[in-house]
């Protein structure tokens, strides 16, 4: 705790009481439960929010330090924050519902909600998100806040690719936070939608990684030294 700042402290704190909130309200009222975790409501539009920060935390990031690191730290980092930019777009149909724009025919007939998005694209009768914004993704994520500190922290080699690559290496406490949360949403709550609940909290844990990752010294850092990874 003491490698965070009172900014990241403040958002951590909001994670958890928005969390501890949906339990209460879980808990309680049933039908204000199923109105949070509904299409662009609050769950949804904070994930979004918080995707799109991350993403413009990385491009601010990038070009503060990128006359300082080569090629490849500038295609790492940009492809992240395209990821995340993407995720938050994707999260609300990129304001389809908020504008109350129409669905073109193709989406109409190859989206599962007939919304001008790629995650409920229907092919062959199966979704892509079961398939790659869910199994996939899962995956990649578990390599992400499992494997990926553990190879950076133990592997020299593997540190100097990952910083090389400017990925942003989340901190014990993220991991073990994301952990936490995790537990906190999946165990107690038996509701089809409470992935919106998790998906909220590994927005803003993403947030907080890109803004002061592990390894914040080594891909953020004004000195020309970096100048060959």
């Amino acid at each position: 705790m003491k490698d965070l700042t009172l900014l990241e402290k403040i958002i951590a704190a909001f994670l958890l009481l928005t969390v501890i909130y949906g339990l209460y309200i879980y808990a309680t009222d049933a039908a204000k439960f199923d109105f949070l975790v509904e299409e662009d409501s609050f769950y949804e539009n904070l994930t979004s929010i918080f995707l799109f920060f991350a993403s413009f935390t990385l491009l601010y990031k990038f070009f503060t330090y990128q006359k300082f690191y080569g090629l490849w730290w500038k295609v790492g980092i940009l492809l992240m924050a395209v990821a995340l930019f993407f995720g938050g777009g994707e999260e609300i149909s990129w304001g389809q519902r908020i504008f109350h724009i129409q669905s073109s025919e193709f989406f109409k007939e190859n989206n599962a909600q007939a919304e001008t998005n790629l995650h409920n694209m229907v092919v062959d009768g199966v979704k892509l998100n079961k398939i790659i914004f869910s199994n996939l993704m899962s995956i990649c994520f578990g390599i992400y806040f499992l494997i990926v500190p553990i190879l950076w922290k133990k592997s020299p080699k593997m540190n100097a690719l990952i910083d090389r690559f400017g990925i942003s290496v989340p901190r014990p406490i993220h991991v073990i936070g994301f952990i936490i949360i995790t537990l906190l949403i999946l165990v107690p709550i038996h509701h089809g939608r409470k992935w919106e609940m998790w998906e909220y909290a590994f927005a803003l844990v993403m947030f907080l990684i890109v803004f002061n990752p592990w390894n914040s010294k080594e891909i953020f850092a004004k000195s020309t030294a970096q100048k060959d990874l």
